[in-house]
């Protein structure tokens, strides 16, 4: 045997049916391909044979340009962040077109320390499309290749959807793993003046925060204190984000205030601001948590998730046994991220025995659930909580960023 097959954690039918999928995607495009491109992005980490079929499903979206399919922004991204050796070629091979392989292509770049990069790069970073090279001086600089000078002219230049693509698809990652040198600054600070959506506001100030930059901070207080009634609450939530080391928020959220802070569109309902406050014991995030938990039984995932803040964070102990009762329920789809939310609440025996059955689900989002459990088990995660914020908007939500 193989070290890569010894180091494999994924059962084969589980891996046999990542493989059947990825294959009917290929063959044709469906609409559930974001589910499976968020799917594998989890569990490339974890998986080497998964990291082949990534792999060989990268290079026939490159060989087809397919650059704006889900699949391929999975692929290019996961093989980059991860410093595969097979992702340098691939990058280059997507670079050479006339799109520079679309901003999937620039954001896996900029994650890449392979100096064979560096030559594409700077030409991209010359194209007459103005968000085509601002994406590629954004990578030069994350490679320390640029000082940013360039970006500043690039900014102003910059359409309004482009720049929601580029906070979307190219600086939303980054305010997870990289930190850009300070001048980017003065060019975020143009794309946040003009952007009106308060939620990619925010992405763009943590990346110029995450550089050191106090201006975002201090506008958003400014604005907390001195800006119309209306809007201080929301901003009071932003300077939190930009501070999270400060005193803990007592702004109560409420559904439509959640959603003006997502990075997501407010008609998706994103709950991603709800649990990055759940997450810091935020006693005003409690009263939203306990409405998306009152159904008995747990609903869906949302609901579940709420239970396990409420259950870890929060005080509500008895919420552990509603996530048993889902775990342990006839609704397959909920069936692993029940077990997610066990793990992580430190219940492993129970939360184990519900991932092997989990893994077994009809149910896509459910057994890539199962898998990440049983991952975290074989000690694949580390320190790391399955039920994580990244984790869940890829898996459930098939947001590959």
């Amino acid at each position: 045997m193989r070290q890569g097959e010894r180091a494999e954690i994924l059962r084969v039918d589980v891996r046999g049916r990542f493989e059947a999928e990825v294959t009917a995607a290929l063959r044709r495009r469906l609409p559930s391909e974001s589910k499976l491109a968020g799917a594998l992005r989890a569990l490339f980490p974890v998986s080497p044979g998964l990291r082949n079929v990534v792999n060989e499903a990268a290079q026939v979206l490159l060989r087809r340009r397919s650059f704006d399919r889900e699949l391929y922004a999975s692929s290019v991204r996961s093989l980059a962040e991860l410093d595969d050796k097979r992702a340098a070629a691939l990058l280059r091979s997507a670079l050479s077109n006339d799109d520079a392989g679309g901003l999937a292509t620039l954001s896996a770049s900029c994650f890449s320390r392979d100096p064979s990069l560096a030559t594409p790069l700077a030409k991209v970073a010359a194209s007459r499309h103005a968000h085509l090279a601002f994406g590629a001086e954004v990578a030069r600089m994350a490679r320390g290749e640029s000082n940013g000078t360039h970006l500043s002219a690039l900014a102003p230049k910059i359409k309004e959807s482009h720049r929601i693509a580029l906070c979307v698809e190219l600086f939303l990652p980054l305010t997870r793993d990289l930190t850009l040198p300070k001048p980017i600054a003065g060019a975020l600070a143009v794309l946040r003046d003009a952007e009106r959506h308060l939620g990619r506001w925010l992405v763009l100030a943590e990346v110029a925060s995450r550089a050191q930059d106090h201006a975002p901070l201090l506008e958003a207080r400014r604005k907390a204190a001195n800006g119309p009634q209306s809007s201080r609450a929301a901003w009071s939530l932003v300077a939190w984000a930009l501070e999270p080391e400060g005193p803990v928020p007592t702004t109560r959220p409420t559904v439509e205030l959640v959603a003006r802070l997502s990075d997501r569109p407010s008609a998706d309902r994103d709950t991603t601001f709800l649990f990055r406050l759940a997450a810091s014991r935020a006693p005003a995030a409690r009263p939203m948590l306990e409405g998306l938990a009152k159904t008995n039984p747990l609903v869906d995932e949302v609901a579940i998730r709420a239970a396990m803040h409420l259950a870890r964070d929060h005080g509500r102990a008895e919420m552990r046994k509603a996530l048993v009762e889902a775990a342990t329920g006839k609704r397959d789809e909920i069936w692993g991220v029940s077990a997610a939310a066990l793990w992580d609440l430190g219940d492993r025996d129970l939360a184990r025995k519900v991932a092997d059955r989990a893994e077994t689900s009809r149910s896509l989002s459910s057994m890539t659930w199962g898998a990440l459990v049983t991952a975290a088990a074989a000690g694949k995660l580390g320190t790391t909580l399955v039920l994580a914020e990244p984790t869940f908007r890829r898996v459930q939500c098939g947001w590959v960023e």
